[in-house]
């Protein structure tokens, strides 16, 4: 980016900054086009804030329309799965292999399965072991 600065006054923040700021993303740090619009809106959430503070006075944002494109993500077959779940590693790796399956199988992120609590899988009336998340 031509600003080459730690920090910059929020009132030099315009339509211009922002266009210049989507173009940095995209060529200079080849972000992708969702990964660009997640920084954007993020960084349009910081200026919503501003505008409601008074500490500017127009939206830099006018005009100014950032699309996600829709992302066919592939997924992993059963004998891909298996593949995984048969491989052999050491410990440390196996572990990571483990909760890579379980999130495979339980759709859960990893986020949600590191704060996963012993109490929170429990033997239900059918005999099966379910996941209950407690809010």
């Amino acid at each position: 980016m031509e600003y080459k600065k730690a920090d910059i006054d929020i009132r030099a923040v315009d339509h211009n900054f922002v266009i210049n700021f989507d173009f940095y993303l995209r060529s200079e740090r080849k972000c992708a086009n969702n990964s660009a619009v997640k920084y954007i809106k993020n960084f349009g959430k910081i200026i919503r804030i501003c505008l409601a503070s008074g500490w500017l006075e127009k939206d830099p944002f006018l005009n100014y329309k950032a699309k996600v494109k829709r992302v066919d993500r592939g997924f992993l077959s059963e004998e891909e799965l298996q593949r995984i779940a048969d491989k052999t590693l050491n410990d440390r790796l196996n572990q990571v292999k483990d909760i890579f399956l379980f999130s495979c199988f339980t759709g859960l992120a990893y986020a949600d399965v590191s704060k996963l609590k012993r109490n929170e899988i429990v033997k239900e009336l059918d005999g099966e072991m379910w996941i209950i998340k407690f809010a």
